[in-house]
């Protein structure tokens, strides 16, 4: 009876999704776990040691080693690796499709230990990027580099597990992958809790390497049980690489880009007195803010997209499919951009709250998110945007804007920390603005190059969402400053519970039946959804929009 209840379960954790809401739903769930641990792991590193410039110092120093991961390795696998990894088991060519696959790994791994042998070698030389305004001491640059060197052997392993992710997706396994990735978090967490009793901030760098180490070996078996087998070689002309570097260069010169211009923002920090302890504000502010970005733009944007790409040739169901993506998705995360407007307070609290998280830092963060959450909608709706370019096969507009949004938010910040001499809050306004241009000029661009949206449609549905939202937010501030003023004590952690969620539930409340009024279609279509919830089975088993059916099944 076990030996079957482990075949069931085994079975289940490798079962191939056929549909796009099926695969879309997977994708939220290991988003929301992985979420859940990586703001555990958040409050775990500020409750040791705070708001200080101790753990800015560490941020920093992780900090190179991932966006030389994002530029050498995200583009390769996120733009190119499956979509040439997909054609070949379409052909039934496994063989070559495994060659490709592991060649194209060991060429990766190459290209990235070279450099981040120079980037261990000269570490201090090149996180002097970080200490411009020349603030940090020579013991915290020293700490710094130290950091950074460890960090570098989990971003080795993460580069195999990602390669593994890739693999497993090819062959529409979403669930495993989305689950490794958050126990990656677990990783780091186990490292800050057993560890920093005896390294300090030395532990949650070694949890990166375990939590890498666990990511990659999660997947090894389930990757093994779909048939892959390792055939490198070193060659670029094995069949599937040249079309991969063919793929990969527009959207790896936009990852660039944005990487650079996060790493010359986060220099401008090091202008503001404390920049450690500004680094760890403006990066909780961040990770709070980009939370429902990641949850629903980057799941519907994942799901839409296949759509998208089989209606290039046809315009108009094309528009029809982006307009309701579109619509679905400012429908989810406009309300949480108000929320996080109006009880950015609370929030932060009740995340971050930690004695060693001092009222200073809680205030500051507040306005940092609160500032962010202003282009919540934009940032979630760029990856939607970009999607509907690519599945139109125009890579090069989406870098073309995302390169003028960059320069426009590295002259922002620049002008605001070295002229006008503003604080970290600034920065997260130059981010927010940049973001806020990026998709208005990217929506332009797309509406003439698909010869125009129904404007007058777009235009009614926006009024009512942007319309409902408005009231949303005197829905949430009426009862937080009545609730706090009159009837709880907010210093006690139950009561701040209590506030916040009361406040939430009265607001979305609202947000959701002026919606219902406004015969907002999103509004009825969630409402159906929730109301047919115990037959999720049913719902996702129904849906119509398969990802492939040629890729092999097993």
């Amino acid at each position: 009876m076990s030996t079957a209840f482990f075949r069931n379960g085994l079975s289940l954790l490798t079962k191939r999704q056929t549909s796009i809401l099926s695969a879309a739903v997977v994708i939220m769930a290991t988003i929301v776990f992985s979420q859940i641990l990586g703001l555990v792991r958040q409050r775990l590193l500020v409750s040791i040691f705070g708001a200080s410039n101790l753990l800015g110092v560490y941020l920093y120093g992780i900090q190179l080693p991932d966006s030389l991961f994002q530029v050498v390795i995200a583009g390769a696998l996120y733009s190119a690796f499956i979509p040439v990894f997909s054609d070949f088991l379409s052909k039934n060519d496994e063989k070559d499709a495994h060659r490709f696959a592991s060649t194209l790994l060991v060429l990766c791994l190459g290209i990235f230990t070279v450099i981040s042998i120079i980037l261990f070698l000269f570490a201090p030389f090149f996180l002097q990027i970080f200490n411009l305004g020349g603030k940090s001491t020579p013991a915290e640059m020293m700490l710094m580099a130290n950091i950074m060197r460890v960090v570098i052997f989990g971003q080795l392993l993460f580069i195999v597990g990602s390669f593994l992710s890739a693999i497993l997706q090819s062959y529409n396994r979403f669930l495993i992958p989305g689950f490794a990735a958050a126990m990656y978090n677990l990783g780091i967490i186990i490292g800050i809790v057993v560890l920093s009793p005896s390294i300090g901030i030395y532990a949650p760098a070694v949890g990166i390497v375990i939590g890498a180490g666990i990511f990659m070996a999660l997947q090894v078996p389930f990757v093994k049980r779909v048939g892959f087998s390792f055939i490198p070689t070193w060659s670029f002309f094995t069949p599937g690489i040249l079309r991969v570097l063919h793929l990969m260069w527009p959207r790896t010169i936009s990852i660039g880009i944005f990487q650079v211009g996060t790493i010359l923002m986060l220099a401008l920090i090091s202008f503001i007195p404390n920049p450690g302890r500004n680094r760890v504000i403006f990066d909780y502010a961040q990770t709070l803010a980009f939370a429902p970005v990641a949850l629903f733009g980057q799941a519907i944007a994942q799901a839409a997209f296949p759509i998208l790409s089989k209606e290039r040739e046809k315009l108009r169901e094309f528009k029809a499919t982006f307009f309701s993506s579109f619509m679905q998705l400012l429908y989810l995360v406009l309300p949480i951009s108000v929320l996080f407007l109006v009880l950015r307070i609370p929030v932060v609290r009740l995340i971050y709250g930690a004695y060693e998280f001092d009222w200073q830092a809680t205030v500051l963060t507040g306005k940092v998110l609160a500032v962010f959450a202003v282009s919540i909608f934009a940032q979630a709706l760029l990856y939607l945007v970009s999607r509907a370019f690519y599945a139109l096969h125009d890579t090069k507009t989406p870098l073309i804007v995302s390169a003028v949004a960059t320069v426009c938010m590295l002259g922002l910040g620049t002008l605001f920390i070295l002229y006008f001499h503003l604080g970290i809050t600034s920065l997260a306004f130059a981010y927010t603005l940049a973001a806020i241009f990026q998709v208005v000029i990217l929506l332009y661009m797309l509406d003439r190059k698909t010869h125009g949206f129904a404007k007058k449609e777009v235009a009614i549905s926006l009024i009512k969402i942007f319309a409902a939202a408005f009231f949303t937010g005197f829905a949430l501030y009426i009862p937080l400053k009545l609730l706090d003023q009159l009837v709880f004590d907010t210093t006690k952690t139950i009561n701040l519970l209590l506030l916040t969620g009361i406040s939430s539930i009265f607001g979305l409340s609202l947000y959701v039946f002026l919606t219902w009024v406004f015969n907002v279609k999103e509004a009825t279509t969630f409402l159906l959804l929730f109301k047919r919830v115990g037959n999720w089975r049913e719902i996702l088993g129904s849906s119509d929009e398969v990802i492939d059916s040629t890729v092999t099944r097993r």
